[in-house]
């Protein structure tokens, strides 16, 4: 088990920084936003397995041949009060680090949720308030602002905001490009999607390939969306309710958004052409296997 353990380790520590490094700049996920997000939510899941379940295999690892049998022994052990006998100082170390490393991912990732779902109802409640429901686009409400400001606030009861700012900027057929925009986060659950990436970055700011993985995603969630709208408009419909929208960033705004918004108006304008067929369903497939490899690592190493 202290093979599988170490390779569980350097599996994680291998995702969790170089291979994140890597996939964050690569550019063929601009090309297949669907498919780049679910390598990144494998990468995510399959880092967490690993560094975890590297600490917990090495630490149970004298009390069976495998995770399942060790977790059995380790049960009778505690039974007949023997655990602490039968494991080393280095097992007890690494089960107690596992321990911790594991209650803070699950706090932060609480914790953020615990803020977000909470800024949501405050948010909601206010616009309640102040926000007038627009009965042409249900769940849709409309702030008298004359800045042109569009957003959606995901949840059970979801809203999508437009302000008045952006009726008088955009002809209909850019305000329909908005809505879909807007209407693509919602649909498709964008913010269960960043949520854990958002924890993930929070638990360890000093490694740069897990932060990375936040921007990444998010940026992939933009193009995801921007790619749904230009489904239903033209392009330079999109691209034209993109620059009125931005518009409306204060003074002082950070110049990496300015450049990753840049970068989406071009791609919507000059789209990159689709990865082939048989490489995107190799794409998932290799998610899918990234997944499985820790898996079968904690069964049977």
């Amino acid at each position: 088990m202290e093979a599988a353990a170490l390779a569980l380790l350097v599996l994680g520590v291998l995702l969790a920084e170089p291979i994140s490094r890597m996939l964050a700049a690569a550019r063929w996920p601009a090309r297949d936003p669907v498919g780049a997000l679910l390598v990144w939510q494998a990468v995510g899941l399959a880092g967490g397995l690993a560094l975890l379940g590297a600490g917990v295999v090495y630490g149970l690892s004298p009390l069976g041949d495998n995770l399942p049998s060790a977790v059995i022994g380790a049960v009778r052990a505690t039974l007949d009060g023997t655990v602490l006998d039968q494991l080393g100082p280095t097992h007890l170390l690494a089960l107690v680090g596992t321990l911790l490393l594991a209650a803070r991912l699950l706090g932060v990732l609480g914790l953020t949720t615990v803020r977000t779902l909470r800024a949501r109802r405050r948010h909601r409640d206010l616009l309640d308030v102040l926000g007038t429901p627009w009965p042409a686009v249900p769940g849709a409400h409309v702030l008298d602002h004359p800045l042109p400001v569009a957003y959606c606030l995901p949840g059970r009861r979801s809203r999508l905001v437009v302000s008045a700012g952006v009726l008088d900027v955009l002809e209909p057929p850019g305000v329909r490009a908005v809505l879909a925009h807007e209407h693509a986060h919602l649909r498709e659950r964008h913010d269960l999607v960043v949520l854990p990436f958002v924890a993930w970055g929070a638990t360890a700011p000093f490694v740069r390939g897990m932060v990375q993985a936040q921007l990444a995603v998010a940026a992939l969630i933009e193009m995801r969306a921007d790619d749904v709208a230009v489904s239903r408009v033209e392009p330079a419909e999109l691209v034209e309710a993109l620059r009125a929208v931005s518009g409306s960033a204060p003074a002082g705004v950070l110049s990496s958004f300015t450049t990753a918004l840049d970068h989406r108006m071009s791609r919507i304008a000059n789209p990159p052409p689709p990865l082939p067929f048989v490489v995107r369903v190799l794409i998932r497939v290799a998610a899918a296997a990234l997944v499985i490899v820790p898996t079968v690592f904690l069964m049977v190493g």
